[in-house]
């Protein structure tokens, strides 16, 4: 059953030819509201398909709703609060990148998603936890500089022959960084009979202990074909609000209750409403760097087709 306020804001959107974007992390009455759901691949996917409206509100990050503008420089892109930043996407600048280039040349760059746009016009091609490994290999380079996250980039060492290089030293996301081996012990213990799945962005020691290592999308898939029946998860808790909405006869457990991405919470639906009335807060790119990435952006997009 619908809030008062969650028809308002859908009365709202058709009321201003709107699109409702929302990461997988977002909070119930969010995903209630949204149009599309999605993890950062299916997002820029999704986004790239936007012909028919004039505004989109991304509830999600920064680089997320920047990813957004890249894709549609001719929409109005709002984010709910202009505070809702991704810290890893921070950890990069487009100075290290350079630098980085600079030291290997012959080196591909294959940046995450997860980077800010200033990063993303130094780049090659970029991909997500769901493609990474499918974009490394579409290249002809043997070396590849990749950031910022540094256990993604680990994932993916892991299943290729080439050289991956980390960008840079330390990059990592902090809900991520909280699991730990000990976490994964503690669960099988309190649920034997659950499957646990984990997010590339863990450590490699959690990865090591898990019986699947996937994105949040890799992991929608994967629990709905599965035979299984009851599922620890390993990544952002509202992860699992989605999962339980979607797959209501199947059990979800959070690999840890506190592993919640306080930026992403920054957005509410009173936030989301005044995006809709007053169309803010407006993100964009300026044109030199968003042409720039908008080649790195869509070349990902025509590997994952």
């Amino acid at each position: 059953m619908l809030t008062d306020l969650q028809k308002e804001i859908i009365d709202l959107k058709d009321e201003k030819n709107a699109i409702i974007l929302a990461h997988n992390y977002q909070p119930k009455e969010i995903q209630e509201v949204a149009d599309f759901l999605g993890d950062s691949l299916e997002l820029c996917i999704k986004a790239s398909e936007i012909d028919d409206k004039d505004l989109v509100v991304f509830c999600g990050v920064d680089f997320m709703a920047e990813t957004a503008f890249i894709l549609n420089p001719d929409k109005k892109i709002l984010i709910p609060d202009k505070d809702a930043e991704c810290p890893m996407a921070h950890m990069l600048s487009s100075y290290e990148v350079k630098e980085a280039k600079e030291k290997h040349p012959d080196a591909a760059v294959v940046l995450y998603v997860n980077s800010l746009a200033e990063a993303k016009a130094e780049a090659d091609i970029l991909c997500t936890s769901a493609n990474a490994l499918k974009v490394v290999e579409s290249l002809k380079e043997d070396k590849i500089l990749f950031g910022p996250d540094n256990n993604l980039g680990r994932f993916v060492a892991r299943q290729t022959d080439k050289e991956i290089i980390l960008i840079p030293e330390g990059g990592h996301c902090y809900v991520h960084k909280m699991f730990h081996k000990g976490d994964i012990a503690f669960a099988k213990e309190k649920y034997p009979n659950a499957q646990i799945i984990v997010h590339p962005e863990c450590d490699i020691e959690v990865q090591d202990f898990a019986d699947a290592v996937l994105s949040t999308g890799g992991m929608i898939s994967y629990v709905k074909e599965s035979s299984d029946n009851e599922f620890i998860i390993g990544t952002e808790v509202d992860l699992i609000t989605r999962l339980k909405r979607e797959i209501p006869e199947k059990k979800f457990y959070p690999l840890l209750d506190e592993a919640i991405c306080k930026t992403m919470k920054l957005h509410s639906l009173e936030k989301v409403k005044n995006s809709l009335v007053n169309e803010e807060y407006p993100i964009s790119v300026p044109e030199d760097i968003a042409k720039k990435s908008l080649k790195a952006v869509q070349r990902m997009i025509d590997v994952s087709k």
